[in-house]
Order: structure tokens, then C-alpha cells, then sequence
């Protein structure tokens, strides 16, 4: 896979919008978190997320809490 120059600068300028500016102090009470990193934990949640309904995909229609694919009318499923 090659990348083109400016695909790769635009992904260096994204990364360098997200870093974490040094710290002015040393209390790390006082520090706040960075953008980048409170980014990928919401991602890796929404993620997490999905897998867990992907799991219990049978025990969420049992409960009724999923739609049963079997109670769609099969015009509505494709082209």
C-alpha cells in the first residue's frame, strides 16, 4: 500500500491538532486529559458496545429488546 505525500501530511497535521501541549505545571491534579486520548476511549467504548449486542444478539430478541429479522417483510430487505 503506498500513501501520497499529501494524504500523509494531512494525517501528520490532524495528529499534531490532537497532541497533548507540555505541561506548564507539574501538579497533575490540575492537568486536563488530551482530545486525542478521550477520542479513542469513546470509540473503544461504542466499540465495545457493538460487540456486546453482537454477543447477546439471542437473549436481547428473547427479551424483546432487538426486532426479529423474521417479522420483516422480505420487500423491505433488498433490491
Amino acid at each position: 500500500m503506498q500513501v501520497h505525500p499529501k494524504t500523509y501530511l494531512q494525517l501528520i497535521s490532524r495528529l499534531w491538532h490532537f497532541r497533548a501541549s507540555p505541561p506548564r505545571n507539574r501538579d497533575p491534579g490540575s492537568q486536563g486529559a488530551s482530545p486525542l486520548l478521550v477520542y479513542i476511549a469513546v470509540v473503544l467504548a461504542l466499540l465495545l458496545a457493538v460487540l456486546e449486542v453482537d454477543i447477546h444478539s439471542a437473549q436481547l430478541q428473547s427479551l424483546g429488546l432487538l426486532g426479529d429479522p423474521i417479522g420483516i417483510n422480505p420487500i423491505f430487505m433488498g433490491p
